[in-house]
């Protein structure tokens, strides 16, 4: 209920510009209400069960749920002229098959481009396609390497190790044998601008319809600016 009134705030705010990714959750984010960290189907079971809470309060109907989720009389007074789209939030084939039921789109991460067609093919043709890239860039390749390692090698994990760790102290203690070559493939590292316009050309042709670009540095002007001048012009 919470996140479909600030959808709808920002949608009149920002009129078509919003999409909204849903994803089963993760401890870190969320063992702070105190409410417990339930198994997978779970929380699948509660994402689906908030999807359609709210499409009904896009919808201007007054809603009241006791499910995995509880919603008292719920209304949104202010409604988006036209819905955001709902994505499901999908790092497995299973889980864009689901999401296929349910969802507007996909949204996932880089990973190698045989995995990526595999959760395409599973989600199917329909709906919007979003794929979040994260790189490291830098004009040494040295510089690229050692601003990956610093910033992201605490989420090199897959599931479930990212989904259920539930501290940034128990991240870091994950991340201690991490090696710098572990991080290959969960960030794209160059210095060469052209390597990162042959990357992104790739994930453009399976189909996406939006690549949101994540450097994983603290210091984004040089990122913008390079990127603004001889990378995103070849896309």
């Amino acid at each position: 209920a919470i996140v479909a009134q600030a959808a709808a705030t920002l949608c009149e705010m920002f009129p078509g510009r919003l999409w909204v990714a849903l994803g089963s959750g993760e401890a870190a984010n969320e063992h702070i209400t105190g409410g417990g960290w339930p198994r997978k189907a779970i929380r699948n079971a509660r994402l689906r069960e908030c999807a359609e809470i709210m499409r009904a309060l896009f919808a201007g109907e007054e809603v009241s749920y006791d499910g995995h989720v509880v919603v008292d009389r719920a209304k949104l007074w202010t409604l988006p002229r036209t819905p955001p789209p709902l994505l499901c939030a999908a790092v497995s084939e299973a889980t864009a098959r689901w999401g296929s039921e349910w969802a507007d789109g996909l949204a996932t991460v880089n990973a190698p481009i045989d995995t990526l067609r595999r959760l395409l093919d599973a989600f199917g043709p329909d709906g919007r396609k979003v794929l979040q890239v994260h790189l490291s860039w830098a004009p040494t390749q040295q510089e690229a390497e050692r601003i990956a390692y610093e910033q992201w090698r605490t989420n090199v994990f897959d599931p479930p190790v990212c989904w259920d760790l539930d501290t940034p102290e128990a991240f870091d203690a994950a991340a201690a044998t991490v090696r710098p070559e572990d991080l290959r493939g969960k960030v794209l590292i160059s210095s060469d601008l052209e390597q990162h316009v042959a990357w992104l050309q790739e994930f453009a042709a399976l189909g996406f319809d939006d690549i949101a670009l994540h450097h994983v540095g603290q210091d984004l002007d040089p990122f913008i600016d390079a990127f603004g001048e001889r990378v995103l012009p070849q896309l």
